[in-house]
């Protein structure tokens, strides 16, 4: 092996030592390889021309496609702390993703400004039906629900449980332990124990006495507060104990336990604010407020969550579909869509939209303002897509926010069926009272 390289090395020795020689031949009889004596006349060198540089233009972009893609850090410590230091820069300056179809993110407006697309994202309160700017409706459902002397007290207690509480877990496991009072109250209604409720117990301190609302709705279905004597104690506790009328009527009991295991929290739902505005160039031009983009402190926690889990589902190799999933969950950044339908006649009509509600929801807002609401219609996004209401996508998967413009059309067998009676659709296809409403887009 030893004599192998060797040779190996003698052979690349020799073809490295110059041309040849004969062994005749002196020094001074070889010819010189060098330039002839006599200089050459140089001509002066001129620029390329447009042609040349286009061409030149092209082969170097063509030669930077090709050029390999630098590799990625390898060991999953690596990859954590890339992704880290991405999310940092992330957080420093304020880059959102672009929406599909569109050429950048609209930059918010300040909430003053006169040519707003909606002044704000605004709530309706089911109890008053007022109108509520985002960071007043926990505020006014807190007070509509406090303010006046309920004429159902029950109904009163179960909306405080339900809304005052927001850890949903904690709520369900308090409901239940108060169901369970109930039903041994009413599956043994001699039994005098089921009756009293001690209030110092550790299950009812730890899962009931926690939660806002749960005194008055004991009060309010019929115990009432009493000091009575414990066996092996020498001073009294303090009691629940159901009045005997409330015992007497153990289907009011039963009644109101459906009623608290069934109650949802009373939350403010998204006011759509419609708008009709006229045929305007603008139509794809969207000024939105602040609200669109800022995210309250529970969001902002859910992103720190999302964010973290990227850490550690990017230090694991993925497949396509997987980055291609991880990309359209990226777009599920903003809360809320600004949404406009343009019609044939080319009136627009607005609405707001959760970015995570679905398109049969843009399906029945458009229905609801149309003069033949029975009649199939379509409609397109940028690009001729059709959102499909059977499948009924999210809108932040279709790409349509935090705005979006998309196109009113007929279904295509209704408008084969009028053409072929000899007919077209009605011009007029909003109704009378929206279009008495109209504004100009500005």
């Amino acid at each position: 092996m030893k004599k192998f390289f060797q040779e190996i090395k003698a052979d690349i020795k020799f073809k490295s030592a110059g041309p040849g020689q004969k062994l005749t031949e002196s020094v001074g009889e070889r010819a010189p390889r060098g330039k002839p004596n006599q200089p050459a006349l140089q001509q002066p060198r001129q620029g390329p021309t447009d042609e040349a540089q286009m061409a030149a233009a092209a082969a170097l972009a063509r030669l930077e496609q090709k050029q390999p893609r630098a590799r990625g850090p390898t060991s999953q410590e690596s990859i954590r702390n890339q992704v880290r230091k991405e999310l940092r820069a992330e957080a420093t300056v304020s880059g959102s993703p672009e929406a599909p179809g569109t050429n950048r993110v609209p930059e918010p407006r300040e909430e003053g400004s006169t040519h707003l697309a909606v002044p704000a994202v605004c709530f309706t309160c089911p109890l008053t039906g007022a109108t509520l700017r985002k960071d007043q409706r926990d505020a006014h459902i807190k007070e509509a629900i406090l303010s006046p002397p309920s004429t159902d007290p029950v109904a009163a207690s179960i909306m405080k449980i339900h809304t005052f509480n927001r850890d949903r877990d904690r709520v369900k496991l308090g409901v239940d332990t108060i169901a369970k009072y109930l039903d041994n109250i009413c599956l043994h209604p001699e039994e005098e124990k089921y009756r009293k409720i001690k209030l110092q117990n550790r299950v009812f301190q730890e899962r009931i006495n926690c939660l806002e609302g749960t005194h008055e709705f004991f009060e309010a279905v019929g115990f009432q507060k009493a000091l009575l004597p414990v066996p092996d104690q020498e001073g009294p506790e303090e009691f629940y104990v159901l009045s005997e009328a409330a015992l007497a009527q153990p289907q009011s009991l039963r009644k109101h336990k459906e009623q608290l295991l069934v109650a949802e929290p009373v939350r403010a739902t998204l006011a759509r604010q419609r708008r009709v505005f006229q045929p305007s160039p603008l139509a794809s031009q969207f000024d939105l407020p602040g609200d669109f983009f800022n995210l309250t402190a529970e969001e902002v926690r859910r992103e720190q969550r999302l964010r973290s889990e990227a850490v550690e589902r990017l230090s694991v190799l993925r497949t396509k579909a997987m980055r291609e999933r991880e990309e359209q969950r990226e777009r599920r950044r903003y809360t809320y869509t600004l949404l406009r339908v343009r019609f044939p006649d080319g009136c627009l009509l607005q609405g707001t939209f959760y970015a995570r509600e679905r398109v049969a929801a843009l399906y029945a807002f458009v229905r609801e303002a149309l003069q033949s609401d029975w009649l199939p219609f379509e409609l397109l996004a940028s690009g001729g897509q059709r959102l499909s209401e059977e499948e009924s996508p999210a809108f932040d998967e279709c790409g349509l926010v935090p705005s979006a413009l998309l196109t009113f059309s007929w279904d295509a067998a209704l408008l084969e069926d009028l053409r072929a009676a000899g007919a077209e659709p009605d011009s007029s296809i909003l109704k009378p009272e929206l279009l008495s409403t109209i504004e100009k887009l500005s």
